[in-house]
């Protein structure tokens, strides 16, 4: 899920939005503002109902980066790297490359969404009650006691025993330290997940027949049976790949350039003979990085390569390729032995892979 507007960051993790976070929006706005506080809190003016919904549902998505926050902050705490944050039609994800070290990791990475969603539940419920107490304005405290009950439902909701929710991760954690196998606990935790996302789906089809919120319920079904599917596939590639060394999928002894060389010789003598997407940049033996095709089309032709060096992390022959598939999902990678470069390993190198394992491998997209 792709950020359609960035927030900015916060915690030092990178906060954006869908643009089908607006649907929910909208949802939740016209629900509140159209239907529930002007039946429930009568003879108000339209635009006190109006404010109500819109900052109803702003509370709303802001307990939902709540939670996502949660999740994020706890797994970079575990060592993991968080690339960010999406908020979306279907609630929120926390991205991050990797996967928990331990069972126990992975309890509270899952656990803290969960616990952050009801903690908020406390919170607006202690505010409602408060207001409740000292006969503040109907409207407002049913707007704050709607917050408690719809983070009681997430917290509730995402802690059903069902991969991809935080209650299946917790699951999977326990089976994972009872077998010490990681995915054999994935395999099981995603049939459980397409179990209880098939039962969602016929659910909101059987509801639907008479209320639109039926929809609702059925691409929440479909969500997670395509989720907890991917989550399978995946877990059977990370299966044929272990042990398996990136020097498998290298491209060994990989033509090399200097950063003299200028774009209109680049051109000239290497794409036509070579036709790489990214050439090592050596000067007297020394690695300075990698300049790619994509990146020196269209600079001037006088242009040193030197002056279009893109960093490149740098492994060794004998590192295990589950170790590295988040960076080579995104990054160029120069392998070395020793002190000597001896390959090189792009994205397209790790499609290639995956695409030659989707055909032994059912239900993973190599795309």
């Amino acid at each position: 899920m792709n950020d359609t507007l960035r927030l900015g960051r916060i915690g030092g993790v990178r906060v954006g939005v869908n643009w089908t976070v607006l649907v929910i929006f909208a949802l939740i706005t016209y629900g509140l503002a159209g239907e529930q506080l002007p039946r429930a809190y009568k003879g108000l003016h339209p635009l006190a109902y109006a404010l109500g919904g819109l900052l109803t549902a702003t509370a709303f998505l802001a307990s939902l980066l709540a939670h996502e926050l949660a999740h994020a902050l706890v797994a970079r705490r575990h060592g993991l790297t968080v690339t960010g944050i999406t908020l979306w039609l279907l609630g929120g994800v926390a991205r991050y490359e990797g996967e928990p070290a331990t069972p126990g990791a992975e309890v509270r990475i899952a656990g803290s969404g969960p616990l952050v969603s009801m903690l908020l539940a406390t919170v607006f419920g202690a505010a409602s009650g408060i207001l409740h107490l000292t006969r503040a304005d109907g409207l407002v405290s049913g707007c704050v006691t709607w917050l408690a009950l719809i983070n009681a439902l997430l917290a509730v909701f995402n802690t059903i025993p069902a991969a991809p929710l935080d209650g299946g991760r917790l699951v999977h954690a326990l089976l994972w330290r009872r077998s010490g196998d990681r995915v054999k606990a994935t395999l099981q935790t995603t049939q459980v997940g397409r179990a209880f996302g098939w039962a969602t789906m016929l659910a909101g089809f059987y509801i639907a027949m008479w209320s639109a919120d039926g929809l609702w319920l059925t691409l929440v079904g479909w969500f997670l049976i395509t989720a907890a599917g991917l989550e399978a596939g995946q877990a059977r590639v990370r299966a044929r790949l272990d042990g398996v060394p990136i020097r498998r999928i290298m491209t060994p002894d990989p033509f090399t350039v200097p950063s003299s060389m200028p774009v209109a010789e680049f051109l000239r003598e290497m794409l036509p003979r070579h036709r790489h997407s990214a050439y090592p940049v050596v000067d007297d033996g020394v690695v300075r990085g990698v300049v790619t095709t994509a990146r020196v089309r269209g600079e001037p032709p006088g242009t040193p390569l030197g002056a279009l060096i893109e960093d490149a992390e740098r492994t060794t022959t004998e590192t295990p390729l589950t170790e590295l598939l988040p960076r080579l999902a995104r990054e160029r990678l120069l392998v070395f032995d020793g002190d000597r470069l001896v390959g090189i390993v792009t994205p397209h190198d790790l499609t290639r892979e995956l695409e030659h394992l989707a055909r032994e491998v059912p239900g993973f997209p190599a795309r």
